[in-house]
């Protein structure tokens, strides 16, 4: 998202809309990984790098007081990890797509948060979010791209609420788009699209999200360590140790695994949002370990 760091707060024409944007800098120096520049428009930041596991790792908040995303709304979110750096990015709590506004005179309806990760080699980067809230008749796109280097490490998950049921609000209507993008030395080796509305029923279909409302994706990419037939037997190790998780956490109706090459596929299909953090957690502790060589260090922010 090269244009993001040069996107400013602004209002269009009509007074409604507002376009925010935060491009992060971490570089690894001799006092360890640095959050070494954070350059922000509009109400989207964070406050200072914090080092609970010490200092070769920089844990970032990323902070939007609004706490959701309205009509015209856009965020902008960029990250550059520079060589052998390591950063754990997180959210102290839910984020939101708002109901799109119904009057076209006053603006778009569009809802847009777009992200951009770029790893160099040797970097790691862990992007552990809360949950998204879309709601009702929102008109929500949600954009991700990742580009690494073959040495570097990924570990990130997203997780969708469409609609809030339990307050008798389902998500039948609206719309929602995901579209996750994994590029390797500049090959693309993911490409995910969710799209969900009213005119597929995708939502509904037993092909698709067979009336579930909490989607979850979580990816583990290290194409050094994944790929190849040098890797093979601990890539088969590691695919069995995740699936005794699974089991343990008896979590198999809800929770799949696949390996494409340099990349490992997580994915819940449910109707918690807690429950599908508790599993990924679980699945992130054993990868952090065998991946990074790191025993998880959970963000302080999720126990308050």
């Amino acid at each position: 998202m090269s244009q993001s760091a040069a996107t400013q707060a602004v209002e269009n024409k009509s007074g409604r809309s507002w376009v925010a944007s935060l491009d992060l800098t971490f570089s690894q120096t001799v006092a360890g990984s640095r959050l070494s520049s954070a350059k922000r428009n509009g109400p989207l930041s964070v406050q200072k790098a914090f080092y609970p596991e010490g200092p070769d790792c920089a844990h970032v908040y990323l902070l939007h007081p609004p706490a959701g995303i309205v009509s015209g709304d856009e965020l902008h979110l960029s990250a550059r990890l520079e060589e052998k750096s390591h950063a754990l990015l997180t959210t102290p709590g839910a984020n939101r797509f708002y109901r799109a506004r119904d009057d076209l005179n006053l603006g778009t309806r569009l809802q847009l948060q777009q992200t951009h990760y770029r790893i160099s080699k040797n970097a790691i980067l862990e992007h552990l979010p809360q949950e998204t809230l879309i709601f009702q008749g929102a008109d929500a796109v949600n954009k991700i791209d990742i580009e690494l280097a073959s040495s570097s490490i990924y570990l990130g998950w997203d997780v969708i609420c469409l609609g809030l049921p339990v307050m008798d609000q389902p998500f039948n209507k609206g719309r929602f788009e995901q579209l996750c993008q994994l590029k390797v030395d500049n090959k693309i080796v993911f490409h995910d699209r969710l799209k969900v509305n009213q005119d597929n029923q995708l939502l509904n279909k037993t092909a698709g999200l067979a009336g579930h409302h909490v989607v979850g994706t979580f990816i583990a990419a290290a194409p050094s360590l994944l790929s190849g037939e040098q890797n093979r037997h601990k890539c088969e190790a590691l695919l069995a140790r995740i699936r005794e998780e699974i089991e343990r956490l008896n979590a198999q109706l809800y929770v799949s695994l696949s390996q494409l090459d340099s990349l490992f596929v997580i994915r819940y299909l449910g109707d918690k949002s807690e429950a599908c953090k508790k599993y990924f957690t679980a699945i992130w502790q054993i990868l952090r370990e065998a991946l990074c060589e790191l025993e998880a260090s959970a963000p302080r922010i999720w126990l308050t």
